[in-house]
């Protein structure tokens, strides 16, 4: 899909979208520690693809509820108590409802990609972090 075609995507009501191809779009590395391209963006809901290229520690959302369909890779997440962390895998689906704290403490394969849908749609700096130290919403996620 070239730059106009995502343009246009971004505002019609539906589309169809290869997510193989757009997941095999992703580089190798990033400076950041997420990222993703938007398929939808509206105001009451965003639909993005997004890569994480290293584990993810403990952070929030105010704006919006996050639902994480994984379509490759493997790893460990938790959602408000590090002592829950629980594998996923492709096909898995994980839900993290408005503040709620989550993680990615452990990467075990390559690649980990999500198809996300977010309710309302979720700013790219929409991101907290429970130990400030541990990133900024610039370091967390770029877009492609």
């Amino acid at each position: 899909m070239n730059d106009e075609e995502h343009l246009m995507t971004l505002n019609r009501p539906g589309g169809r979208f290869d997510l193989n191809k757009i997941a095999a779009a992703f580089p190798e590395t990033a400076d950041t520690m997420l990222l993703d391209t938007y398929l939808t963006d509206k105001p009451e809901a965003s639909i993005r693809v997004f890569r994480i290229y290293r584990e993810v520690p403990p952070h929030y959302h105010t704006q919006c509820d996050e639902v994480l369909h994984v379509l490759s890779g493997t790893g460990t997440f938790w959602i408000d108590d590090p002592k829950e962390e629980a594998p996923f895998a492709p096909g898995h689906l994980l839900v993290f409802l408005r503040r709620a704290v989550h993680a990615v403490p452990r990467i075990l394969s390559h690649p980990v990609i999500f198809l996300a849908i977010d309710t309302p749609r979720r700013a790219p700096d929409d991101v907290v972090f429970v130990d400030p130290a541990d990133g900024t919403p610039s370091g967390f996620i770029a877009g492609i």
